[in-house]
Order: structure tokens, then sequence, then C-alpha cells
């Protein structure tokens, strides 16, 4: 087995339908194919409808990356609904010492602990206040792009030009420019949980 590092990751992301849980994976799988990295970006979901529970997976390489297989062992988790947490066990398989960045307003570990339902001090933890920040500037609750701002403050796996470039060509026009604004604001809200 390949130990992670930031140029060999393994991410699982959760979200409801229609939060864009899987453009979020592909964007990020986007910017690291433009870094000159190998990137694979897959959803997990069936008939599903609109506010169900769906996962999204991206792999991201400095090799080619020969394994075609579901995530099962994931390196980072990334939660786009604040709802999920205590609803579904988002930190299944998760690494010890790995990464959890969530949508949600408290940095107290013994709260989030306690919501999740395990000890948050066995892994590196980063929150970030999504929703406020979409609905603030797109004037909807649509999380993923706040989240990948999230993610490259957690982690730097890509740079931020990197995903706005994607953003530009993904969304086009006054959206992408909103959506490079919710990253923005995302990447200088996000704070590190501490293990307090």
């Amino acid at each position: 087995m390949v130990k992670p590092t930031l140029s060999n990751i393994e991410i699982r992301w959760h979200g409801r339908g229609g939060q864009g849980v899987w453009t979020a994976s592909n964007i990020l799988a986007e910017a690291a194919i433009r870094e000159g990295k190998h990137a694979q970006s897959f959803p997990t979901f069936g008939p599903e409808r609109m506010g169900a529970p769906i996962m999204a997976f991206t792999r991201i390489s400095d090799e080619a990356i020969e394994v075609h297989s579901g995530i099962y062992e994931p390196d980072t988790v990334i939660v786009l609904d604040p709802t999920l947490l205590g609803a579904i066990d988002v930190l299944g398989g998760l690494k010890k010492g790995g990464l959890l960045v969530l949508n949600y307003k408290s940095s107290d570990v013994k709260e989030l602990s306690q919501l999740v339902g395990a000890d948050l001090r066995d892994y590196k933890t980063y929150v970030v206040s999504a929703t406020e920040i979409a609905i603030k500037t797109l004037g909807r609750g649509i999380t993923n792009t706040a989240m990948l701002g999230a993610l490259v403050k957690a982690v730097p796996l890509v740079k931020l030009e990197t995903i706005f470039e994607v953003v530009k060509e993904r969304f086009r026009g006054p959206i992408a420019e909103k959506n490079i604004e919710v990253i923005k604001e995302a990447y200088e809200e996000t704070k590190e949980v501490t293990k307090k």
C-alpha cells in the first residue's frame, strides 16, 4: 500500500442530492490534472431524489492511478451538509490521523465528537460555516464550492488559482465570479478544531 501524501490522496465527499457533491469532486480532480497530477472523480448514487444522502470520491496522485475501485479507507472526508453529522457514519473507514473537513459553525471538539459519535481528537478536523457563506453570496445553501475552499485551506492539494480557472469554465459569467467569492471567503474562514 502506498503511503498517502499531499500528492497521493483518497477523498470521500458526503452531501445531499442537489448540493453539488460530485461537481466539487470533479472540480478538484480537474484542477489536479491541470497541475500535472493524475486524478479520478466518481459518485456513488442510484435513483436518489434531491436531498437524499450521496457520496462522491476523488483520487489524486503524482503517479498513474491503476486502481479503479471505490474508496473504503479515505485519507480525507468532507461533509457538505451538517445535518448528515450523526445521521450517517461520516467517519467510516477514515484513517486515524486522517483529515475531516466539516460544514459546521462550532469548532468545539467535545460538541463535534458528541455529534459524530467518535473522539475527533483522533483526526485533524477543520470547520467552516459553508451554508452561511453560500446563502450570503449565492442566495442558496449550495455549499460545494465553499467546501473546496475549506479543503484547500486544510490541505494544499492544488492552488486556489487553478480551482478558480476550473470554476470559470464550469459556471461562466456572474455565477462563476460568485462561486469564486464563496471559495475565497470559505478559505479565509476555515479553522482547525483544537484538540482540547
